[in-house]
C-alpha cells in the first residue's frame, strides 16, 4: 500500500522535502519529506546497533563455544559494516562512527554543528547493539566467565594485545596500532567515496568500506583489536560496566585504557582523511 509520509514537529523523523527526494524503495510512493536531525541521528543509531550486532555477536560465539575463529570474526565485522552502511547510507552517508563523522567534517564540508549529535548517537547504538549480545550469550557469558572478567570483557571492548601480555604490546605501541588502522580506514573511505575518484554505485561502496574492515582485521588486529573507532569501543564498554564488568574501564594489567581507542582513533582519522585530501585527491583529473 502507497502512503505519503505526513510532516512533523521538532521530534519528527522527518521534514517537508525541498525539491522532491529520491528516497523511495520497497514499492513505496516517493516521500514528499526529508529527514530532520532526530532522523538522521535515528539512523546512525541503528547503522551502528547493527555493525555491534554481527561484530561484537561473532566475539561472543568464538570466546563461549569455540565457534570460529579470527577469520570468522574479520569477516563478520566485515559484513556487519557493509549492512550497517546500508541501513543509514541514503540518510546520513552512514558515518556510524566518530572518526569518520569529525574527518568528513574538517576535510568534506559536513556541517560541524552536527558532529556531537551523530556521535552521541553512534555510541547510542553501539551501546544497544552491544546490549542486545550480552543478552543473548548470557547464558554461555554465564557458564564460562560468572565472576565476569577479563576472561570475557574482551567480547565487548578492546585491551593491548588482546589481553595477552606474552606478546609484549604495551599501551604506546596499542595507541599507535588505533592511529595507523584508522588512518587507512579513513584514507580508504575517502578514495571509495571521491565523486572524482572510483566512486562506485552506493551498494558497492558499501560491499567495499566491509572488505577494508575485514582486510584491516586480518592484517592489524593484533595490537589492539582494532577498534578503529571511538564509539564501537566506548559504548560498549558503558554497557559492560552497567552490566556488572568491575574492570571495564582498565586493561588487563589495571591501566586506565578507555581513552586509548577514543583519541588514538580520532587522531588516526584525522591524518588518513588530511593524507588522502594531500595526496590522491590533488592528482585526479577533472571531471
Amino acid at each position: 500500500m502507497s502512503t505519503t509520509r505526513p510532516t512533523g514537529g521538532r521530534l519528527s523523523f522527518r521534514r517537508p522535502a525541498l525539491g522532491g527526494s529520491n528516497l523511495d524503495g520497497m514499492g513505496d510512493a516517493a516521500p514528499t519529506t526529508n529527514p530532520t536531525l532526530l532522523g538522521e541521528m535515528a539512523m546512525e543509531a541503528l547503522g551502528s546497533a547493527i555493525i555491534a550486532i554481527f561484530g561484537i555477536g561473532v566475539v561472543a560465539q568464538v570466546v563461549t563455544a569455540k565457534l570460529g575463529d579470527h577469520n570468522s570474526i574479520a569477516w563478520s565485522w566485515g559484513l556487519g559494516v557493509t549492512l550497517g552502511i546500508f541501513v543509514a547510507a541514503k540518510t546520513t552517508g552512514a558515518h556510524l562512527n566518530p572518526a569518520v563523522t569529525i574527518a568528513v567534517a574538517l576535510f568534506k564540508g559536513f556541517p560541524k554543528a552536527r558532529i556531537l549529535p551523530y556521535i552521541g548517537a553512534q555510541v547510542i547504538g553501539w551501546f544497544l547493539g552491544s546490549l542486545v549480545i550480552r543478552i543473548v550469550y548470557s547464558g554461555p557469558i554465564g557458564a564460562i566467565d560468572p565472576g565476569l572478567t577479563g576472561a570475557t570483557q574482551g567480547i565487548f571492548s578492546t585491551s593491548p594485545g588482546n589481553g595477552d601480555n606474552a606478546l609484549q604490546v604495551s599501551v604506546g605501541l596499542a595507541f599507535f596500532d588505533q592511529i595507523v588502522g584508522t588512518a587507512v580506514l579513513l584514507f580508504l573511505i575517502f578514495a571509495i567515496t571521491d565523486p572524482r575518484g572510483a566512486n562506485p554505485s552506493p551498494a558497492l561502496t558499501a560491499i567495499a568500506v566491509g572488505i577494508v574492515i575485514v582486510g584491516i582485521g586480518l592484517a592489524l588486529g593484533t595490537d589492539a583489536g582494532y577498534a578503529i573507532n571511538p564509539a564501537r569501543d566506548f559504548g560498549p564498554r558503558l554497557m559492560e560496566w552497567i552490566s556488572g564488568y568491575d574492570g571495564a574501564w582498565v586493561d588487563q594489567n589495571g591501566f586506565p585504557y578507555f581513552w586509548v581507542p577514543i583519541v588514538a582513533p580520532i587522531i588516526g582519522g584525522v591524518v588518513g582523511g588530511g593524507l588522502y585530501q594531500l595526496t590522491v585527491h590533488r592528482t585526479l583529473p577533472a571531471d
